[in-house]
């Protein structure tokens, strides 16, 4: 999907609930910026809710428009910014949970090896696999 020096690489970016279980699913090229290219997936977030994220989410355009749908940004800020903002190491200990959903979804071997080359077939292995987990998790 993205072509750089290692070759075509693709993101894919994943927004999942309490439980670990996606909610929303996007594919960007593997050059783009995480913060600026899935900013239209957290528009899925509503007042009251957290948004634990990597670094790569830092931005202050990022907080201000969370910020103004009543969403709390709990985003570990850049070591570089001047000016630190509230960040609680606590609750960013359960971002793991996505971490949890990515491992799960690299047991698929369509997706973890990339099977399909065109990005809408693969976005919807991606989405088939997820699926999946939800299905595994309802079942229990």
């Amino acid at each position: 999907m993205g072509r750089s020096r290692g070759g075509l690489t693709t993101k894919i970016h994943a927004l999942v609930d309490a439980n670990g279980l996606p909610v929303a699913l996007k594919l960007t090229e593997g050059q783009a910026h995480d913060g600026v290219s899935a900013s239209d997936m957290l528009e899925t977030l509503s007042e009251g809710q957290i948004l634990l994220a990597d670094r790569a989410y830092d931005s202050d355009r990022l907080r201000n428009a969370l910020r103004e749908r009543g969403v709390f940004a709990n985003v570990r800020p850049m070591k570089s910014r001047k000016r630190r903002l509230p960040f609680s190491s606590w609750l960013y200990r359960q971002r793991n949970l996505v971490e949890r959903f990515f491992s799960k979804l690299k047991h698929y071997r369509a997706v973890a090896t990339r099977y399909e080359k065109h990005a809408a077939n693969f976005l919807a292995a991606v989405k088939l696999a997820a699926a999946r987990i939800w299905m595994r998790f309802m079942s229990r």
